[in-house]
């Protein structure tokens, strides 16, 4: 038996998400001691972009590939994506494929962040850790997620419900799936909200944050709630740059190696 993790996220090409993902792996090297470590994109349009840019990052099948290649016979796959939506169900699949070709002998895929009743309460618990300790009681919170028409999209529905009866000013919205910002707005003004610390509910910061959420153009969610008359804060980073969120994934992954 050699054993392997390879941990996968769906891409950044920018250098704070390089930073995040970089220590993320450290981490799960450090509590994964003796297990070797590789990571791979789902973005395609990632990693041509980082391939344009002399930078080498293999899709899902191609890392898998290569450790069968190089006698791994069980892999840990760990999913870094939100929820069990459609790159998670490919995640699956394209294990699975490996292993009945019998190219490995044992593929284990971890779950994503959202996957359980427990996952849900321990996200709600570092999100509330998490809040900037500057953020005033009635200053609003929102979370910009990215969203799926997939089934999986209720787990952010799921958070959202926890978090509002925790606290009624924190938001969770995406910007696909069944609450946007669209529906964030008026709960904003129903509770007239002056200020508004906006943060990004995803596992890097990539483009979405840096321009979906927190850029200058008229569509963004920062311009959005400034055109609404609210003060607006984006606090740009990625969930993987907290310890709290972090574990989760990586209690995910020490479930999954425990099942090779």
């Amino acid at each position: 038996m050699k054993k392997g993790i390879l941990l996968v996220a769906f891409g950044a090409n920018n250098l704070q998400a390089h930073q995040t993902l970089r220590l993320l792996d450290e981490r799960v090297r450090s509590r994964f001691d003796g297990v070797n470590v590789r990571l791979a994109f789902t973005s395609e349009l990632i990693r041509d972009r980082l391939a344009a840019q002399r930078v080498k990052r293999d899709s899902v099948v191609k890392a898998l590939e290569k450790m069968a290649f190089e006698n791994y016979t069980h892999i840990a796959v760990q999913s870094l994506h939100i929820i069990p939506g459609v790159e998670y169900e490919d995640l699956c699949a394209h294990a699975k494929t490996l292993v009945t070709s019998s190219r490995l002998q044992n593929v284990s895929v971890g779950a994503p962040l959202l996957n359980s009743e427990k996952d849900i309460a321990q996200v709600v618990s570092a999100i509330i850790r998490h809040i900037p300790p500057s953020r005033k009681a009635e200053e609003g919170v929102v979370f910009m997620g990215h969203g799926s028409s997939h089934e999986g999209d209720s787990c952010y529905d799921a958070v959202y419900q926890q978090l509002q009866q925790i606290d009624p000013n924190i938001f969770l919205g995406t910007m696909d799936g069944n609450h946007t910002l669209e529906h964030i707005l008026p709960e904003l003004a129903d509770r007239d909200i002056k200020r508004v610390w906006l943060m990004p509910f995803l596992s890097v910061v990539g483009r979405h944050a840096r321009n979906d959420m927190a850029g200058s153009d008229d569509d963004s969610w920062k311009s959005q709630i400034e055109a609404a008359g609210i003060r607006c804060t984006p606090m740009v980073l990625g969930l993987a740059e907290y310890s709290s969120f972090v574990d989760i994934w990586l209690d995910h992954l020490e479930a999954t190696l425990r099942l090779l």
